[in-house]
C-alpha cells in the first residue's frame, strides 16, 4: 500500500455567481487543506472577515461557485493494481474529476469520500479538478425539494449536512465556508488494504483488558491474508475468511485510564497489520485506554439520574460545551487544540461537550483528550432545527454516522453519543414549531432508531442519549427532575440569582454572555468611539437583544456605567460571577446533581459571547471564575432550610478534615463574631455545616462581610449586593517587580476588596496572569504573576486603575479619582 497526498499545486477561481470583477478569470494559489476564504486572504483579494464589519462586505461568496485544480505526476496503473482517490473532508457541495471524466459528487462535510481512478489515470500528468457549488444555494434547493422546517436562524442549515454554524449562529459568523477541508490522497494497492478496522476496548470484571479488533478488508489479489493484532507486545492473529476478521486481545492487568483528577491516563500502542504470504501489506496504529464507562439512569424515586460512571466510579462532570475553535476551520492546529484543552484542564474541567451544530473534530482533539483525561461528550451534528428523514439526507447521515463512529470507537475519552442538541424540546416545547410541520419528518427516527442502532452495532462499549436536554419517555425533554437540562431562563430572561430556582440532575448547557478581553477586542474592532451600539462592536455581537441582556444582567448587582472600559469590565465581571453562582449551586447538590457544563469553552472569532476563553485565546474573567468553582475543593454559602449554609464539596479521593474558620467583619477588618468548628468531608462527596446566628446576622448588611476557611480554601459572603455595599473605591496598594519571564504585582489590602482583577493584556498583549477574581480582607497581601516577553517601559502600568480593577471600582466608579 503507497499513499501520496496530493496537497501540492492547488489553484482556485471563481466559476460562477456573483463574484466580483476583480476575480474574473483569475487563478490564485489555494491551500489543501484549507478554504476559499483563506486562498482569497493571501492573495489580498478580500480583507480579513473578522475585522470590524467585514463580515458583512462578504455576503457575495455565499452564492460564489469555485473551481479547485492542481496537476500531479504518476505511473499508470499495473494490471491487477488499485488505485483510489481518498478526500477526507470536503465542504461541501462538489463535483469531481479526473483528466475530464466525472468520477462523482459529494454533499456531506461530515464524511470522506473514495473514487475508483484505476480507468481515468494516466502515465505522467494528470489533472484533477474539484468545483464547488454554492452551499446556500444547494441547501434552498434541496428545502424545496423535502419541504420547509423550523430552524433557529435564517437559513437552511438543516438541508445540508454541513457544519451549522457555518451559516451563523448567535456567537458565530455567516460566512458559509467552502474548501478540501481535510487531507486527499492517492492511494494504490495490488494485494489488499485494511478498509475498516473497529477495536471495541473492554475490561473484564477480573481487571483483564479486551480489545476485540473487528476488521473488513478489500482484496485486490486472491491471496491468504492474516490479520495479526498487537497489544502491549501481545499478539494474536487469524486467518481473513473472505473479506472480514476478527481478533481478540487479552491484557492481564490492565491499567485503567481515568478521567483527570481520578487517575492516571494510561495508554496502549495498538498495531493491527494485514499479511500476505507473511509480508504486511497494509498496518493501522493507534493509540487507546482501559476504561469502562456507563451513565446510570436507573429512576431513583424522585426522578431519574444522569451520572456517568467511570471504572466503575461516579463521576461528577466539571466541563464545558466546545464549539470549533476556529470558524475557519484549517487554522487550528494540533498545538492550538493543545494548548485550549490544557487550558479546560487548568479550569479543573474533566470533560468537554462537542456541541451538535458544529463538527466531528479532529483525531487531533481526540488524542489531546485522550493523553490530559478529558472525558468528551460527542454529539451528533444536528442542532436547533428540524431534519428531513427522507432521501437523499437520510443516506447521507447514516453514511457520516458510520463512518465517525467506526474512527472514534477506541478513543478512551469519548464516554457519550448524544443524538442532537436541543431538538427534543424544540418539537415539545418552542412556540409554533410543531404545527408549522404539518406531519412532515423532522428527525425523531435519527435519534431513536438510526443512531441508537449504529451505536449498537458499531460501539457497543459507551452508552448512547437521545438528546440533550432529554428525560425518559413522554417526559418533557427539560424537566429539571429527569435526565439532563439546559437552563437559559437564567440569561434569556432572569436575573442569574434564580439558577438555584432548579436543581437538575445533570445541567448540560447553561451560561451568560461578557465581552471578550481588550487586547482582543480592540485589535479586532476599531471603531471610534468604541461603545457597546457602535457599528463593528453591535456586528460582533450577535444575540439577539445581547447588549440588552447583558444591561439588565447586571443592573441588579452593579451599576451600569456610560463609560465603555467601565462598561466592558463590569460585564465581564458579571459573566464571571453569574456562572460561577450557578457551578457552585450545581455542585453543592451532587450527588443528587451530577455534572455542570458551561456553555462554552471557545470562540471561533472575536465576540460577545458566554465564552471562557476568546477567539485570541486569551482567558476572559470568567475563565479563572471557572477554576475556583470548578476546584476539587470548594466552600460555598447555600440556601438550606431558609437559611444560609455552608457546603463543602470534596471531588479527592481523600477525606477532607480539618478546622473551619468563620469570622463576621467589618469592611475596615473589625472582627464581629467568630466561630471554629470541625470539617469532616468524605473522598467524593457533599458535607453541610450550620453557620451560626451571630455568623448571618449583620449589624451593618452594607459594611459588613462573612469569611469562611478551611484548608486553605475560603469563602467571602456578602449580605447585600455589590452596588449596595459601603466598599471603599480605592482599597489597596500595589508594587510592581520585574522577575524572569515577567512581572509580580503585589497588592495590599487597606479594606476589604472583593474579586481583584489584573487585566495585563491592557498593558501587553501578550501578558497572561496567573489569577484573578482574588477578594482579600482588611490588611492581606495578594500577588499576581504576569507571564509577558514585553519589557514595558513603565512597569507602573500594571497597576494603573483600568489594569487592577476590582469589584470596589465597579460599584463605585463615579467615586473614583481616575474616573474618565
Amino acid at each position: 500500500m503507497t499513499r501520496t497526498t496530493l496537497h501540492e499545486g492547488w489553484r482556485l477561481r471563481a466559476d460562477g455567481g456573483p463574484a466580483p470583477d476583480v476575480l474574473a478569470g483569475r487563478d490564485i494559489p489555494a491551500q489543501v487543506p484549507g478554504s476559499t476564504h483563506l486562498d482569497l486572504m493571501a492573495a489580498g483579494l478580500i480583507p480579513d472577515p473578522y475585522l470590524d464589519s467585514n463580515e458583512a462586505s462578504l455576503t457575495w461568496m455565499h452564492r460564489v461557485d469555485w473551481q479547485y485544480t492542481t496537476a500531479f505526476q504518476t505511473s499508470a496503473p499495473g494490471v491487477d493494481e488499485r488505485v483510489e482517490l481518498v478526500f477526507d473532508g470536503i465542504d461541501t457541495i462538489a463535483t469531481i474529476a479526473l483528466n475530464g471524466v466525472v468520477l462523482g459528487r459529494t454533499a456531506n462535510m461530515h464524511r470522506g469520500y473514495r473514487f475508483d481512478v484505476r480507468d481515468c489515470l494516466r502515465e505522467g500528468h494528470n489533472e484533477l479538478t474539484v468545483t464547488l457549488a454554492a452551499a446556500l444555494t444547494y441547501a434552498e434547493q434541496a428545502e424545496s425539494q423535502l419541504g420547509w422546517r423550523q430552524r433557529a436562524y435564517p437559513h437552511p442549515y438543516n438541508a445540508i449536512r454541513k457544519m451549522a454554524c457555518s451559516f451563523g449562529w448567535d456567537w458565530g459568523p455567516d460566512l458559509q465556508t467552502a474548501g478540501i477541508w481535510k487531507p486527499v490522497r492517492l492511494e494504490r494497492w495490488d494485494t489488499a488494504r485494511l478498509a475498516q478496522v473497529r477495536p471495541l476496548v473492554t475490561v473484564d470484571a477480573d481487571g483483564t483488558g479486551r480489545v476485540d479488533v473487528h476488521l473488513d478488508v478489500e482484496r485486490a489479489a486472491d491471496r491468504d491474508y492474516i490479520a495479526v493484532v498487537t497489544v502491549d507486545g501481545r499478539e494474536e492473529r487469524t486467518a481473513v475468511s473472505g473479506n472480514a476478521a476478527h481478533v481478540t486481545v487479552l491484557v492481564p492487568d490492565a491499567r485503567l485510564w481515568w478521567p483527570v483528577g481520578y487517575g492516571e491516563q494510561p495508554l496502549y500502542e495498538l498495531t493491527v497489520t494485514l499479511l500476505a504470504d507473511a509480508e504486511p501489506v497494509d498496518t493501522d496504529r493507534r493509540r487507546i485506554g482501559f476504561r469502562t464507562v456507563a451513565v446510570d439512569t436507573e429512576p431513583d424515586g424522585t426522578g431519574t439520574p444522569f451520572v456517568f460512571v467511570v471504572n466503575g466510579t461516579r463521576v461528577f462532570a466539571k466541563g464545558a460545551n466546545w464549539i470549533p475553535d476556529d470558524h475557519l476551520l484549517t487554522r487550528v492546529t494540533p498545538e492550538r487544540l493543545a494548548r485550549r484543552i490544557d487550558q479546560a484542564v487548568g479550569a479543573n474541567m474533566n470533560m468537554l461537550r462537542i456541541w451538535g451544530g458544529g463538527i466531528y473534530e479532529t483525531d487531533d482533539f481526540y488524542a489531546a483528550c485522550d493523553e490530559r483525561g478529558v472525558l468528551v461528550w460527542q454529539d451528533f451534528p444536528f442542532a436547533c432545527a428540524f431534519y428531513a428523514e427522507e432521501e437523499p439526507l437520510r443516506s447521507e447521515v447514516e453514511a457520516e454516522a458510520r463512518e465517525n463512529i467506526t474512527r472514534l470507537v477506541a478513543r478512551p475519552s469519548l464516554v457519550l453519543w448524544n443524538g442532537n442538541n436541543e431538538n427534543l424540546p424544540a418539537y415539545t416545547d418552542w412556540e409554533g414549531w410543531q404545527e408549522a410541520l404539518d406531519g412532515r419528518s423532522w428527525g425523531l427516527g435519527y435519534y431513536t432508531e438510526l443512531l441508537p442502532a449504529l451505536v449498537t452495532a458499531l460501539d457497543p462499549t459507551r452508552p448512547y442519549a437521545p438528546g440533550s436536554p432529554y428525560s425518559p419517555g413522554d417526559l418533557p425533554p427539560n424537566d429539571a427532575l429527569y435526565g439532563t437540562r439546559h437552563e437559559w431562563d437564567v440569561w434569556n430572561m432572569l436575573d442569574y440569582t434564580h439558577y438555584r430556582d432548579h436543581i437538575p440532575r445533570f445541567c448540560a448547557e447553561f451560561g451568560f454572555q461578557g465581552p471578550p478581553t481588550w487586547a482582543t477586542l480592540t485589535r479586532w474592532i476599531r471603531d471610534q468611539p468604541l461603545t457597546p451600539t457602535s457599528p463593528a462592536f453591535l456586528l460582533h455581537q450577535k444575540a439577539g437583544d445581547g447588549n440588552g441582556k447583558l444591561d439588565r444582567g447586571l443592573a441588579p448587582h452593579l451599576p451600569v456605567p456610560d463609560d465603555f472600559e467601565q462598561w466592558h469590565w463590569a460585564t465581564q465581571l458579571n459573566q464571571a460571577r453569574a456562572v460561577a453562582f450557578g457551578v457552585e449551586h450545581f455542585r453543592s447538590w451532587w450527588p443528587y446533581t451530577a455534572g455542570a457544563l458551561v456553555w462554552q469553552l471557545n470562540d471561533c472569532w472575536p465576540v460577545t459571547s458566554w465564552a471562557a476563553v476568546d477567539s485570541d485565546e486569551r482567558p476572559k474573567p470568567l475563565y479563572y471564575a471557572l477554576k475556583h468553582a470548578f476546584a476539587p475543593r470548594l466552600l460555598t454559602v447555600q440556601p438550606r432550610h431558609g437559611r444560609p449554609t455552608l457546603v463543602a464539596v470534596n471531588d479527592h479521593d481523600q477525606p477532607w478534615t480539618g478546622t473551619v474558620r468563620a469570622a463576621r467583619q467589618t469592611l475596615t477588618g473589625d472582627l464581629l463574631a467568630t466561630v471554629e468548628m470541625p470539617l469532616d468531608v468524605a473522598p467524593r462527596s457533599v458535607a453541610l455545616l450550620d453557620l451560626t446566628d451571630d455568623l448571618l446576622t449583620p449589624v451593618d448588611p452594607r459594611s459588613e462581610v462573612l469569611t469562611v476557611a478551611a484548608g486553605g480554601i475560603r469563602v467571602h459572603h456578602q449580605f447585600a449586593e455589590d452596588r449596595d455595599l459601603a466598599y471603599d473605591p480605592t482599597p489597596f496598594t500595589a508594587e510592581v517587580t520585574r522577575v524572569t519571564g515577567g512581572y509580580q504585582v503585589e497588592v495590599r489590602a487597606t479594606s476589604y476588596v472583593r474579586d481583584l482583577a489584573l487585566l495585563a493584556d491592557k498593558v501587553a498583549p501578550d501578558a497572561v496572569v496567573d489569577d484573578m477574581l482574588v477578594s482579600l480582607l482588611a490588611g492581606e497581601t495578594h500577588t499576581f504573576t504576569v507571564r509577558s516577553a514585553a519589557s514595558l517601559a513603565d512597569s507602573s502600568a500594571l497597576r494603573h486603575p483600568r489594569v487592577l480593577r476590582s469589584a470596589n471600582a465597579a460599584a463605585r466608579a463615579e467615586e473614583r479619582p481616575d474616573k474618565d
